[in-house]
């Protein structure tokens, strides 16, 4: 019996009141010690025992599993990986590895007793004070869907489900469950809605999980535009929907919509269903057609084939994933005159209140309750280095004293920002100096849900860690050694008034639980640093095209409560105009000729590599670029080819190229070389004609081009188009209220 005939003889069976629960979750405990068989999951749907219909469970996050790791009367522990977050695994820009990432999550999914993971997400980083950018992958939506697609595929090939969100332009927090996204037509199909087609389209999901906001005046988990038109109809989506917690304000419209699943449900949802019905603004039809994708889900859930879980996933392994995984989304940003690999250094200086208390991962739903952090002193001292015992004893002490002074949280989701930096006297860094033979810097940044980051000491440096940066490295090459700095950062900062005091700068991210080792790791060179960003660092904050308007501008100073997360109102009414159009990131940064201080795809490498005999050729599907990479130094390393496409200045908008494929080499022993293939469909060379609701390839010369960022271009060619191809049919319009972009080329 087919899954629809399963569903179908069940339906026939059921009351309304049982079918309205099973559309809605059974609640949320926000001390996490609810009725859920998993202590600390996110939520749960209803069980029918009568039916055979077991509770599946959901749980948070895209960094790794989120439960409590202790249960009352219990003396077992339930830690999960952290594992890097993903904007570091984007940084690695191999896809293989983030399936086998999804896997090790997935496993951890299972043997908890969880049915389906609530990640990845893979929102476009907007603006670098978005407070969730850690959970997202890249500022492109190529990276960002094929990264989600891998993970995916990793996850759901251990029997459970994988969720992607949160669809759709969800890149604010700031008043997040009230705020009104205006897109033009063309930035949503190219730019927001483009990486969860990717991923829809290569992974096909169990679930998508739609955002808080409203897009052009309706709720995204309202919009049938959005969640039937566009995610079913035209891309195949065959999973279910679910709403993020406690998101919009109508739910039999949601259920109209298409957004099967209401989460985490609460009696109000139901009334809300129940009524509907009875006027006749929700049918059964349509409560029946959502149900029968709900039950697709829970027939092919563990809880439904009776999975004996074991609650003993093999954390160990998944350390070393998480190891390995952390040091290739390793960025080497900087490094003159060879400052790195170390070599010829025993004593170290490491200053940075992080580099004694890593920052593993970003706040809220995105956090893991981990047995462990490995701090960069700890992995430090653990790989035969000498730490400065007096500088480690005043940083902890100096911790312990700032830490004090903090607030007791509120709220799970409440983010306390890290302590202050540690300022360091000229006199003592010239004494530190005299003694040891090379200075790190550990700069750390955190955030969270609910709210963005700041500029002043957030994107830009504190004037404390400006003189930390200063100090140090006067008094370090006053005496001819060298100051390397670390950032342990979930987004983008301010680089550009510092970079060139120190000698190296190595970009690590929040690397999860095992990052202190894959940081020492690529500094001693026992791995090659083969990390590139997928963000752009700009010259500053101002540059940004979204400066001015995010994170929103507020339409009513009202401030609404949030009757299931008091500590955390919902904001004030709020809208955020899209105005950079497509020119989002490098778009903008290179359609517009702006410095930036490290290019999109950026990354150095301890090897040198030529990239040679590079070809284009016509196939039966579009397009092949080939190229050969060899290994033309003393080490091992990887080599990162990005292909990007210019399409020619005709009647649409276009930016000045955009990434349309990459791809990663083995590790490449000294003179080792390895061709690599790249393909391009005709679909990648279009853009969205929103006059016409169609993708339109205009009639030119598309440049073709492989480089080692988008600043560094090595090889090109091009593909002539005699005529206009129409490469889709009239698509769905997506709702109204759009504005006028204000860029334009």
């Amino acid at each position: 019996m087919s899954s629809e005939e399963r569903a179908a003889d069940l339906l026939a069976r059921l009351t309304t009141e049982q079918k309205i629960k099973l559309v809605n979750g059974t609640g949320m405990s926000m001390s996490g010690n609810g009725s859920q068989k998993v202590a600390g999951a996110a939520g749960s749907t209803y069980s029918l025992a009568e039916f055979g219909i077991p509770e599946v469970v959901l749980s948070d996050g895209p960094a790794g599993v989120r439960i409590k790791p202790t249960r009352e009367n219990d003396d077992n522990t339930y830690y999960a990986t952290a594992f890097p977050i993903a904007t570091a695994i984007a940084s690695s820009w191999n896809t293989e590895l983030a399936e086998q990432v999804g896997e090790a999550m997935g496993n951890e999914v299972k043997e908890y007793g969880i049915d389906v993971f609530l990640a990845p997400a893979l929102n476009i980083q907007l603006n670098p004070r978005g407070g969730r950018n850690f959970e997202y992958y890249s500022e492109d939506p190529l990276i960002g869907g094929l990264m989600a697609a891998s993970v995916v595929n990793g996850v759901e090939s251990q029997g459970v489900g994988a969720t992607i969100k949160h669809f759709v332009a969800n890149q604010v927090e700031t008043s997040r469950m009230v705020l009104n996204a205006e897109v033009g037509e063309q930035a949503m199909r190219e730019i927001y809605l483009k990486g969860f087609e990717i991923a829809v389209k290569q992974s096909q999901p169990w679930a998508v999980m739609s955002s808080y906001n409203k897009l052009n005046g309706t709720y995204t988990s309202q919009s049938k535009a959005l969640l039937t038109d566009i995610l079913r109809d035209e891309w195949g989506f065959e999973g279910i929907v679910m709403t993020d917690w406690f998101a919009g304000d109508d739910s039999a419209a949601q259920m109209a919509a298409g957004n099967d699943l209401i989460m985490p449900g609460t009696p109000a949802n139901q009334s809300q269903i129940a009524a509907a019905l009875e006027n006749g603004t929700l049918t059964e039809a349509e409560l029946d057609r959502n149900l029968t994708r709900i039950l697709a889900m829970i027939f092919k859930s563990p809880a439904m084939q009776g999975y004996d879980y074991s609650d003993q996933p093999d954390l160990s392994a998944h350390a070393q994933v998480a190891r390995q995984a952390a040091a290739e989304g390793v960025v080497l940003l900087k490094n003159n005159a060879s400052a790195l690999p170390l070599k010829g250094v025993k004593r170290i200086a490491t200053f940075g209140n992080t580099s004694y208390d890593f920052i593993a991962g970003g706040t809220g739903s995105g956090d893991v309750n981990e047995a462990y952090t490995v701090s960069l002193v700890q992995a430090l001292g653990e790989n035969g280095f000498e730490i400065n015992q007096q500088l480690q004893q005043t940083y902890e002490a100096y911790a312990v004293e700032e830490k004090a002074k903090q607030p007791e949280k509120k709220s799970f989701f409440q983010f306390i920002p890290p302590i202050a930096e540690m300022a360091v006297s000229a006199e003592y860094a010239r004494e530190l100096a005299a003694e040891e033979d090379i200075a790190l810097i550990t700069l750390g940044r955190n955030s969270g849900e609910f709210q963005d980051r700041h500029i002043e000491g957030d994107f830009n440096l504190t004037g404390t860690e400006q003189a930390l940066i200063e100090t140090v490295s006067t008094a370090f090459h006053a005496a001819g050694k060298k100051v390397v700095v670390i950032l342990n950062i979930g987004n983008t900062i301010e680089t550009a008034s510092w970079k060139d005091k120190v000698d190296a700068i190595v970009l690590p991210w929040q690397g999860g639980q095992e990052a202190g080792n894959a940081v020492v790791d690529v500094l001693t060179g026992s791995v090659n640093p083969s990390g590139h960003l997928a963000v752009t660092f700009p010259v500053s904050y101002a540059q940004i095209p979204s400066a001015e308007t995010f994170p929103g501008k507020v339409v009513d100073p009202e401030v609404i409560p949030n009757p299931y997360l008091n500590a955390l109102p919902n904001g004030q009414k709020s809208v955020i105009e899209y105005i950079e159009g497509i020119y989002v990131g490098y778009r903008f940064f290179d359609s517009f000729s702006q410095d930036v201080s490290f290019p999109f795809g950026f990354g150095l490498s301890y090897a040198s590599f030529d990239r040679t005999d590079a070809t284009l050729t016509t196939t039966e599907e579009g397009y092949q670029v080939s190229v050969t990479v060899t290994n033309t130094s003393k080490v091992a390393g990887k080599d990162v080819v990005q292909l990007y496409v210019s399409a020619p200045q005709g009647k649409l908008q276009k930016a000045a190229q955009t990434l349309q494929g990459f791809a990663k080499t083995k590790l490449l022993a000294p003179g080792e070389s390895q061709t690599l293939n790249l393909s391009l469909t005709a679909e990648q060379l279009a853009s969205f004609d929103e006059r016409r609701h169609q993708w339109i390839a205009e009639a030119g010369d598309y440049q073709i081009t492989l480089a080692k960022s988008s600043r560094e271009p090595f090889w090109s060619d091009v593909i002539k188009l005699t005529s206009e191809q129409t490469l889709s049919a009239q698509l769905t319009p997506l709702p109204t209220s759009q504005p006028v972009n204000a860029l334009q080329r």
